[in-house]
This record gives structure tokens, C-alpha cells and sequence, in this order.
């Protein structure tokens, strides 16, 4: 698909692309591995297990659904679009694969976002809730910083991401929401048949 938006992503890209230096990729490496899917998947496991530790199935769910799930749709995007990167390699990086939208920063706005859908409820002091809201929204945008920054996506690789996955997480948080009231409303008619029954008793 045609970027209609071509002009300004090559300028950005073609502006950091030319002031690389071995000790700025370092730094942006750093904030790209909290996007990366090894990253990822050491957190997405503790999770999982945790999780199932401590039986709380409709959070493993929506878990498993929100974070991989929305990462694989993500990859089905990039062979839609077929957008190549904007560098194929430069003087510190060597890039491979589709370009829109970044795989990076789709998964950390998933993981992280769906860590702040969990944490907010149970957060009751408002400088608490501000402070995660903060924190979760810092570590996307320094991911896809360090994805525009290196040459491995353009802006609106990175500003799309960002958009389906915050778009993703709240599709999954009005289906849970949907699923969780038809199962307690099921529930709450077999309970008082039971009642009911045990009364007549």
C-alpha cells in the first residue's frame, strides 16, 4: 500500500539515519529490547504462570488474547501493507522483514497497557494511578523513539502501532467486560433455583 505520508517519514528517517553514532545505537538498543519479543515473552511467562498460580483464569485470558494476539494480527498487517523499512542496512544496524506497523512497539504498548488495565483498578491513591499511567506510557514512547531513531521503522510505523494496539486493548476490554456480565448473569438465575429448591426442601 502507498504511504501517503512518504515525504515526511523519509525526512525524519533520513535525519537520524545520518546522525548515528555507536554510542547513540547503543543507548537506543537499550530502550528497544523493552519492545523486543524475548522481552516480552520472559514477561508474558512469569505472568502466565503467576496467573495460573494463583487461578485467576479470566485474567490469564484476557492475557494470552490481548498481548499475542494483537501481536500476531499486527504480523498479518506488515504482509498486507508490505511497507519495506526505511533502511535495508546502515553503518550499526541491519534491518530485515516488513516495515508497518512496528513489531516492537505494538508489543509494548500491549504488554504494557494491558499490565495498566490490570494494576489501575486495584490502585486507589490517585498519585499512584498517575504514576503507572506515566510509567506505561514512557516506556512505549522510548521504544518507538528507538525504532524511528535507528532506521528500523518510519513515524508512521510507530504512531500506527501505537493506535492498534491501544485500539486492540480496549476491544478486548469491552469483550471481557460482555463475556464476564452474560456469565455472571447466567449464573445468578442457577443460584437462586438452587435456593429456591433447598427452601422448599
Amino acid at each position: 500500500m502507498a504511504n501517503p505520508f512518504a515525504g515526511p517519514d523519509q525526512e525524519v528517517a533520513g535525519w537520524f539515519h545520518a546522525h548515528l553514532t555507536r554510542t547513540f545505537v547503543s543507548v537506543l538498543r537499550a530502550f528497544t529490547d523493552f519492545g523486543c519479543a524475548e522481552w516480552i515473552g520472559i514477561v508474558l511467562g512469569a505472568l502466565v504462570l503467576f496467573f495460573a498460580w494463583k487461578r485467576w483464569w479470566p485474567s490469564l485470558v484476557t492475557l494470552i488474547i490481548a498481548v499475542p494476539g494483537g501481536m500476531l494480527l499486527n504480523e498479518w498487517l506488515k504482509v498486507l501493507v508490505h511497507r519495506h523499512r526505511p533502511f535495508v542496512d546502515g553503518p550499526f544496524v541491519d534491518w530485515s522483514g516488513y516495515s508497518f506497523a512496528s513489531g516492537h512497539t505494538i508489543g509494548a504498548t500491549l504488554l504494557y497497557g494491558q499490565l495498566l488495565l490490570f494494576v489501575l483498578p486495584v490502585l486507589k491513591a490517585r498519585h499512584w494511578r498517575m504514576l503507572s499511567i506515566f510509567s506505561a506510557a514512557l516506556l512505549v514512547a522510548l521504544v518507538g523513539f528507538s525504532r524511528i531513531a535507528l532506521g528500523a521503522h518510519f513515524l508512521t510505523d510507530v504512531l500506527a502501532a501505537i493506535v492498534f494496539g491501544i485500539a486492540w486493548l480496549m476491544l478486548c476490554l469491552l469483550l471481557g467486560k460482555s463475556v464476564w456480565r452474560r456469565t455472571v448473569a447466567s449464573a445468578i438465575p442457577a443460584a437462586d433455583r438452587t435456593e429456591s429448591q433447598a427452601l422448599k426442601l
